[in-house]
């Protein structure tokens, strides 16, 4: 062969090799977009603390990560070389937030975003926790209609859009929020649609989201997808929604790495591979779970929670076709080794100051960790303090005499930390603002009559829960005992109850104890709306606070109130 066609052959072996993993891949007739994405913020402005501010780098290793100041940093630090960059968030951006932020209703965390940045987001399931029109105020600002404006300073609203493409006012076509938003890079257009999941009213307070439908995911973004590419010659497509999933062991690595997708399972998965492949990528949430995956060729990401990871997009689109022709993805450790940024410090410094007389209260002590961990049977040492703390305010004959006090484990946001805090409280003392962080919602007890069958009927309800194979156990409080088998068939999951070593009667009437979020329904459990003679009751919080203060210092729950069957 000839010196020539040697060097042909070689060049052409050349060409056919594949791009390295990561690289960049830019052209003359290319527009290189970056998409930095978070999900599950959660009002996390203060770095969280335990193990929800930390990321696993090895099997044995993890890091800190997390915090408005140092989350600021490292957008603008990413942005740097970037002409066309676009932060974005796919919602539960508020609610369940710590003090700092659900003291004031959640506007330190609009504002954070504000200055971070943020161009469009769409909402989460929490983004309804106050219910549609705080949304809405969450938007366009404004006074609080009850607390007015708590920092004496106006409330101007997100500046990034807030994006609602399957939430429609019942008997309309009508979205609460705008479906999508176009962006444009250059001469190029990015379509972003965004939504939370179809069953977002059985997660948040039903009276929250009445008068509204949640609609099909799939449907809705097909339907917009469609739509966008006949009308306005879209072709470029980012979906930003409220649903996900979770890797599972055994992983590749050894551990959960945040840039796999190892055994990969969820609700996200069925709902990617069933769009239409026009979608370029998909930004998830809900689960909490940091991921990079690829579904019907379609890009599907995750950033973990609470602003301890950015996942860092880049998006190359053809200048003649005007498509996505190339997508990658890295989710980056949001590490605590950068500068704080100053305007996320200042913010801090200012609703600190005002919350801390609050937060920095000791109200009680603990003589160990007590965490949310869940023992095979589903039931947590913290699950056993909270429905203790329900149970003993609410057993009073005068508060509506309760037996059994019953808690939603979605509920327990953080686990109660023995080692001193920065607040500068001793070990095992527990502030307000910790206890605060536990339980943000500001549920009021409810108290209802029930018969043993139907309060066997509620504790069934835990079984495919939120979804088929998944149970959501209720968290149980002292006295109340009974046995729980996976495996039985529907409806004969629950046996042996007991109150106080009494079987419960099938017949007879017991006053249970619940938050009005179950009471209305919520997490599933409708059979708790089949109660009778309500009796409204204090916040859950101050249930919890009082029961520190008068039995500190408290331990661990003994988790021993749910027997698992063999």
């Amino acid at each position: 062969m000839t010196r020539l066609g040697i060097a042909v052959v070689a060049l052409v072996a050349l060409l056919a090799l594949p791009p390295a993993a990561g690289a960049k891949h830019k052209g003359k007739k290319d527009t290189t977009v970056q998409l930095l994405a978070i999900n599950d913020f959660h009002g996390n402005l203060d770095p969280p603390a335990g193990s929800s501010g930390r990321i696993s780098t090895g099997p044995t290793t993890t890091v800190d990560a997390g915090g408005a100041e140092y989350l600021a940093t490292h957008f603008k630090q990413l942005r740097k070389g970037n002409r066309h960059s676009f932060s974005v968030a796919a919602g539960d951006n508020i609610g369940g937030t710590p003090l700092i932020s659900g003291l004031f209703h959640d506007e330190p965390t609009i504002e954070s975003l504000n200055k971070m940045g943020v161009d469009v987001s769409g909402v989460g399931n929490h983004e309804f926790d106050e219910g549609w029109q705080e949304l809405r105020r969450m938007q366009d600002g404004g006074c609080h209609p009850a607390d007015g404006c708590q920092d004496r300073d106006p409330f101007s609203g997100a500046f990034f859009q807030y994006l609602a493409a399957n939430v429609f006012f019942a008997g309309t076509n009508r979205t609460i929020l705008p479906p999508y938003e176009i962006k444009r890079a250059g001469r190029e257009r990015i379509a972003f649609i965004g939504l939370t999941l179809e069953g977002t009213p059985l997660i948040v307070t039903p009276s929250g989201v009445a008068g509204l439908e949640f609609r099909d995911e799939i449907v809705t973004i097909n339907r917009l997808v469609r739509q966008l590419r006949r009308e306005r010659k879209i072709e470029s497509f980012v979906v930003l929604i409220h649903e996900g999933g979770q890797q599972a062991a055994p992983f590749a690595n050894g551990y959960m790495d945040v840039n796999r997708c190892d055994n990969f399972s969820g609700a996200i998965k069925p709902i990617v591979e069933a769009l239409n492949p026009a979608v370029d990528a998909v930004v998830s949430a809900h689960t909490h779970q940091p991921y990079v995956c690829t579904f019907n060729g379609i890009l599907t990401t995750s950033a973990a929670s609470f602003g301890r990871l950015i996942t860092d997009i880049e998006l190359r689109i053809d200048r003649r076709s005007h498509d996505v022709e190339f997508v990658h993805a890295v989710n980056r450790i949001v590490t605590r080794d950068v500068p704080k940024d100053p305007k996320q410090t200042k913010l801090l410094a200012k609703y600190n100051a005002i919350a801390a007389p609050i937060a920095n209260r000791v109200v009680g002590s603990i003589t160990a960790d007590i965490t949310r961990t869940s023992n095979a049977a589903g039931e947590s040492p913290l699950g056993d303090v909270i429905a203790d703390a329900q149970l003993a305010a609410t057993a009073p004959s005068d508060f509506g005499g309760a037996v059994v006090a019953l808690m939603n484990p979605g509920g327990i946001r953080a686990d109660l930390v023995y080692s001193a805090s920065p607040a500068g409280e001793a070990p095992g003392q527990v502030t307000y603002g910790e206890l605060f962080t536990v339980q943000p919602f500001s549920n009021v007890m409810v108290v209802k009559t029930f018969t043993g069958a139907q309060l066997k009927a509620i504790l069934e309800q835990q079984a495919n829960n939120p979804g088929p194979g998944q149970n959501r156990i209720l968290q149980v409080s002292n006295g109340f005992t009974y046995t729980w088998s996976a495996s039985a068939p529907a409806g004969s999951k629950v046996s042996n109850m007991a109150i106080n070593g009494v079987p419960v009667d099938p017949a007879a009437s017991y006053r249970v104890a619940m938050n009005n979020f179950l009471a209305d329904g919520g997490d599933g459990f409708s059979a708790f709306r089949d109660g009778t003679n309500q009796l409204g009751g204090e916040i859950d919080l101050d249930a919890l606070v009082r029961y520190l203060t008068e039995r500190s210092p408290v331990a661990p729950g003994p988790t021993n109130r749910i027997t698992l069957a063999p």
